[in-house]
């Protein structure tokens, strides 16, 4: 039986300005449950360590949570969504990815962060000579390319983000310029493998035909995952796209956050080569072209 979550008020924060803010934990996270949410979250532990399938770097609370928010706290469900992901991790060779993986074929673009703390992601795809592209790398590798900064993302930038914050981050705001197949592929990892890693999914610099792909992918999304569709903020957007932000050598190449406060990180030449400007297929709007579910 799913459930349906009913907020709870927790003490204020005391951020790292030293404001007190409200920022209470949304519902079905940490420091918001209901008493039939926590008593899934134990029994879906205690299912899994049963079964020998708890993995302790893996399946913290906070982790435990995005699965159970994902099949809305229905714990068989859960149980078999997390099941799956532990052995799409091994046929996929996750661990052996984050250890040894390198790609230099695309520079990595994460930004700053959004007024929540999110660390901002940007897939510029439909920027992108696909063609190019594909002559020097494989849609393979960029799929790895995705789990590996899923990893990333999970066990180094939010802990960033939250450190910088004072308090807990759990999810990204994702900006996405549309193109490609790639981006089902990606959908269908990131909202199975990653559930509940995105707060908010913002579509701007969209293609004009970006009515027709958008349709093409919401039947995809799932109702919570296609909600999040949103505007951000001007200094933490790259002028690129109707920002303010300018970094020394290029927002895409910085990875300036949290994670690492002075950017600059050393550009790939093969990106570098790879990347063109459209004009007549990508516009640039003053806060960017937003779709809704």
């Amino acid at each position: 039986m799913a459930v349906t979550a009913t907020e709870t008020k927790t003490a204020p924060v005391q951020t790292k300005t030293g404001n007190l803010q409200h920022l209470y934990p949304p519902p079905g996270r940490l420091g918001n449950l209901t008493p039939v949410q926590e008593a899934a979250l134990a029994k879906v532990a205690a299912e899994l360590r049963a079964e020998g399938a708890f993995v302790e770097s893996r399946h913290d609370d906070a982790n435990l949570l995005r699965f159970l928010r994902a099949r809305k706290f229905d714990v068989p469900k859960t149980k078999e969504m997390l099941i799956a992901a532990g052995e799409w991790r091994k046929e996929f060779g996750v661990d052996e990815l984050v250890r040894t993986f390198e790609f230099t074929e695309l520079e990595e673009y994460y930004h700053k962060m959004d007024k929540s703390g999110r660390p901002v992601y940007i897939e510029r795809i439909g920027n992108l000579n696909m063609k190019a592209l594909y002559a020097c790398t494989s849609q393979e590798r960029l799929i790895q390319r995705l789990v590996v900064e899923y990893e990333s993302f999970l066990t180094m930038r939010l802990t960033a983000c939250a450190a910088a914050t004072g308090h807990p981050v759990e999810t990204s705001l994702t900006i996405l310029d549309l193109g490609g197949d790639y981006v089902f592929a990606t959908t269908s990892i990131g909202q199975n493998m990653y559930p509940e890693c995105m707060g908010a999914f913002y579509i701007i610099n969209a293609p004009w035909a970006f009515t027709a792909i958008w349709a093409a992918i919401r039947p995809w999304l799932d109702e919570v995952t296609a909600a999040k569709v949103q505007i951000i903020e001007e200094d933490s957007l790259p002028k690129d796209f109707g920002g303010t932000c300018e970094c020394a050598g290029g927002c895409s190449l910085s990875d300036v956050g949290p994670w690492n406060p002075e950017g600059g990180k050393a550009a790939s030449p093969t990106a570098s080569a790879l990347t063109e400007k459209t004009a007549e297929a990508i516009e640039h709007p003053a806060g960017g072209q937003v779709l809704s579910a």
